[in-house]
C-alpha cells in the first residue's frame, strides 16, 4: 500500500478538463493528469436519467494533497456536483512513484 491517489472526475467539454488538468499539475496538486477523451456517462440526476458526452480526468496525486484537489476540482468545475472519487494505488514501480510524489510535494 502507499499513500498515492488515482482521483477520477469528469468534465463536460476538452476545454474545462484541460483548464482543471493545468492548474492541478500547475498548483502542485498533481503529478499528472490523463484526460480520455468522449466518454459516454449515464447518470440518474434529479430523478431523470440522462447522458451525456464527457471528459475523464485521471489525476495522479498523494493522499496528503486529496482534499486539496477536492477543493480544486469544486472551484473550476462548472457542474453542481463533479465527480471526485479517489482510488488507492497499492503499488506502482518504485521510480514513478518517487517521481509522483516529488512533483506534488
Amino acid at each position: 500500500m502507499t499513500d498515492k491517489l488515482l482521483v477520477l472526475t469528469t468534465a463536460g467539454s476538452q476545454s474545462e478538463a484541460r483548464k482543471i488538468a493545468q492548474t492541478l499539475v500547475e498548483r502542485r496538486l498533481a503529478a499528472c493528469v490523463n484526460i480520455v477523451p468522449r466518454v459516454q456517462s449515464i447518470y440518474k440526476w434529479e430523478g431523470k436519467v440522462e447522458e451525456a458526452e464527457e471528459y475523464l480526468l485521471l489525476i495522479k496525486t498523494v493522499k496528503l494533497r486529496e482534499e486539496q484537489v477536492r477543493a480544486a476540482i469544486r472551484e473550476l468545475h462548472s457542474y453542481e456536483l463533479p465527480e471526485s472519487i479517489a482510488v488507492s494505488i497499492e503499488s506502482g514501480s518504485a521510480e514513478y512513484l518517487k517521481w509522483l510524489s516529488d512533483s506534488v510535494e
